[in-house]
């Protein structure tokens, strides 16, 4: 899943239209047009259509954690990250919304898929513990679409 699909997938789960997207992007310091936003959200055969970096994929996850929970407390901006793991996504999207396992798994049930506590927690520890997991493309979706749902 590209980052373009999973901004897409994002948008439409959350309810967000192309101005609000921009403005959950500006929240972390860079100004976003809704122009941007539209050739983001083109499907990759469309004319026009250009691919949204790690960092600014990063930087909306992070506007949606502002806008859910409230700035830092030390009001300082967070910073993007250069690469961004399906891991990364997940967790960003549990802290925005407050999910706690039984709610992420609640999430999944709506996505009639089935992921055991065990292996959602490996999916939030540190890369190089001996119990991390990489998160399949597929959770990732499964859980998005549960989202929408």
């Amino acid at each position: 899943m590209t980052n373009n699909d999973t901004l897409r997938r994002l948008r439409y789960a959350l309810n967000l239209n192309n101005a609000q997207v921009a403005s959950l992007i500006a929240r972390t310091g860079k100004e976003t047009s809704t122009a941007e936003v539209d050739q983001w959200l083109k499907r990759e055969d469309e004319e026009g259509a250009v691919d949204i970096s790690d960092t600014t994929l990063c930087r909306f996850l992070d506007g949606l954690i502002i806008e859910k929970r409230g700035p830092r407390p030390d009001g300082t901006l967070p910073e993007a990250l250069e690469f961004l793991s399906n891991n990364e996504v997940l967790k960003k999207l549990r802290i925005a919304l407050e999910l706690r396992d039984g709610d992420m798994n609640a999430v999944f049930e709506k996505a009639e898929f089935v992921v055991t506590k065990a292996e959602l927690g490996s999916f939030f520890r540190k890369e190089g513990h001996r119990h991390y997991r990489p998160c399949p493309e597929q959770v990732l979706r499964k859980f998005i679409l549960g989202l929408s749902k």
